[in-house]
């Protein structure tokens, strides 16, 4: 018997994932939209985190995951070889911060476990961050391009940065919080510390919204019966000997898993797709290496085509 097809989220998560990252989730969205029923352009609700951002501002301003395949706007890369020089040793440096924390690691850089109070959080977070040296590299670019397409605060585009005087994470776009542009929240939140330069907006500074989690999916506005759909692009990285990104993936599926509980005990549906084991493959641990990007598309791609014809099932953890 045929599952239903995958029908539209009320609430879309896009989490951080650097270049390969923004591929995949823009290739699954792909795949799909074409099932009957879902189109990622109308969900009522968008959270972004970083490369998550870029997606998330691409669909508010209309621009379907098919057409902007390779073509949105997107982080510099970085390649991590042994005679790289420029980006290698800030990036490692960063990854070893926050692998250094243990338990701590979560995503796509230094991202941070829930802690037991926000306070709590905000404090280790703010610390972990000064050990980290201030990334020199712009992402001017990527704001330009991000105001060339189109986004504007529409009610439901959330983008998840983190303050670095404090360590507080802050959801751009919810009620309270400053009204920057989004192509500036989107700079912000894709600010990775230690290799690109942080934001100043407002008399405050801020880096990566990963620093916080890899989804940020607890700041979701939910009501009960809502349902949410959530990608995770780091949530498949295996631990390797040697490589701190290796890290991140068992504590990010952690952290999506906790922050999905949060969700639930709203009375929300959460769905949360990894990558799979094609992507996987080809994808590496160096989420922000171009090299693999064409591929990445292809096996996303693959991916969101045969969740869209078996239909993603709901309160799981789909590869």
């Amino acid at each position: 018997m045929t599952e239903p097809s995958p029908r539209t989220p009320d609430v879309l998560v896009l989490g951080a994932g650097g270049l390969l990252g923004e591929a995949w989730m823009s290739a699954v969205l792909a795949g799909l939209d074409e099932a009957e029923g879902f189109d990622s352009c109308h969900c009522n609700l968008y959270i972004g985190t970083s490369a998550g951002s870029i997606v998330a501002a691409s669909l508010v301003a209309g621009l379907r995951p098919g057409s902007g395949l390779g073509r949105l706007p997107e982080q510099p890369g970085v390649v991590l070889s042994p005679d790289s020089g420029d980006g290698q040793t800030p990036l490692r440096q960063a990854l070893a911060a926050a692998a250094g924390l243990g338990s701590s690691v979560a995503a796509p850089l230094a991202s941070l476990a829930l802690s037991s109070t926000a306070r709590g959080g905000e404090l280790v977070r703010r610390a972990t961050l000064r050990r980290i040296p201030p990334g020199r590299r712009s992402l001017d670019d990527l704001a330009r391009r991000v105001e060339r397409g189109g986004a504007r605060w529409d009610g439901r585009l959330r983008v998840a940065v983190v303050e670095l005087e404090t360590g507080r994470r802050v959801v751009l776009g919810a009620a309270g919080t400053p009204r920057l542009p989004v192509a500036v929240a989107v700079q912000a939140s894709c600010a990775i510390p230690g290799v690109f330069r942080p934001v100043r907006a407002g008399g405050r500074t801020y880096v990566d919204g990963g620093a916080w989690s890899p989804t940020n999916m607890d700041a979701a506005e939910v009501k009960r019966g809502d349902r949410v759909l959530c990608l995770n692009p780091s949530g498949s990285l295996r631990p390797r000997i040697g490589d701190p990104a290796g890290a991140m993936g068992p504590m990010s599926r952690a952290v999506a898993a906790t922050e999905a509980l949060v969700l639930k005990r709203r009375g929300a549906s959460v769905t949360t797709i990894n990558p799979d084991e094609a992507t996987l493959a080809v994808m590496g641990a160096n989420l922000m290496d171009p090299r693999p990007r064409q591929a990445v598309i292809e096996t996303g791609l693959a991916q969101g085509r045969r969740l869209a014809l078996r239909g993603a099932r709901t309160d799981s953890n789909a590869p």
